[in-house]
């Protein structure tokens, strides 16, 4: 037992010594710590700023890609167009959801097996005034697109569950919060809000205070949901959007680079 001790102590002997190095990143209050060996003498120092790392796609197959998918389902497309350089959408017609995404999905050259997330936007002011977006990624060839439609408040579109069964609970969380109905849902419920929500929280015409007050009774000895009263009324002031009183921000270039446009 001691001949071993007495190995592994000289081996620990022979090893380099190692010390902690601190170094600023970003900020010179931000500081991290790395271990490095007595042999570098020399600090290193961050000064480059982070930024966006190039990107790896090829623009032109990505444009040739659209133009495939497009020829493929020129019946359900409407526009295929770039945002942000790189990043390519698919723009169809509410009653091609199915098809667009079991070709999406089950086509070789595609194979988006991934649905990774399905959120919705407001905006009031466009006869449709709900647009749908859905983000796809494919494994196979580790790249990622997001097909984009449209509806209101009366037009319900098909449920995704039938294609992606994650759907459930995306499709769950749009109901509850834009009131976007879809058709064929195994169980279109309320995931967010409390049993007998009044509204959906997200449309743009929905009031910040609410329908309705959340409060415990005394008396009842449990929570009770009461209409809602405000102690004082509520100021209206009449306020244009922030981007819009500078005039830098007025003409913003278009965020989207269109690659095929139909008419609808």
């Amino acid at each position: 037992m001691t001949s071993i001790l007495r190995n592994y102590w000289r081996l620990s002997r022979s090893l380099p010594f190692a010390t902690p190095k601190c170094y600023a990143i970003a900020s010179p209050s931000i500081v991290r710590c790395n271990t490095t060996t007595t042999s570098e003498k020399t600090d290193k120092t961050e000064t480059r700023p982070t930024v966006r790392k190039p990107s790896h796609v090829d623009v032109d197959r990505l444009r040739n890609f659209g133009h495939y998918i497009n020829n493929c389902l020129p019946k359900y497309i409407q526009q295929v167009q770039l945002t942000a350089g790189d990043e390519l959408e698919l723009l169809i017609a509410p009653d091609g959801i199915i098809p667009t995404f079991t070709f999406l999905k089950d086509h070789h050259n595609t194979q988006f097996v991934n649905l990774s997330d399905i959120t919705a936007l407001d905006v009031p002011s466009r006869q449709y005034r709900f647009e749908l977006v859905y983000n796809l990624l494919s494994l196979r060839y580790n790249s990622r697109i997001r097909v984009k439609t449209y509806t209101d408040e009366l037009m319900p579109v098909d449920s995704l569950y039938s294609v992606f069964q994650a759907a459930d609970w995306y499709e769950r969380e749009i109901w509850d919060m834009f009131g976007v109905f879809f058709s064929n849902h195994p169980d279109l419920r309320r995931i967010l809000t409390d049993y007998g929500f009044e509204g959906h929280p997200l449309r743009k015409d929905f009031p910040l205070s609410g329908y309705v007050e959340v409060r415990y009774d005394d008396e009842h000895k449990r929570i009770v949901i009461e209409p809602l009263e405000l102690a004082q009324e509520f100021r209206k002031f009449e306020l244009a959007a922030p981007w819009e009183q500078f005039p830098n921000f007025r003409d913003t270039p278009a965020i989207a680079e269109p690659i095929l446009n139909k008419e609808k």
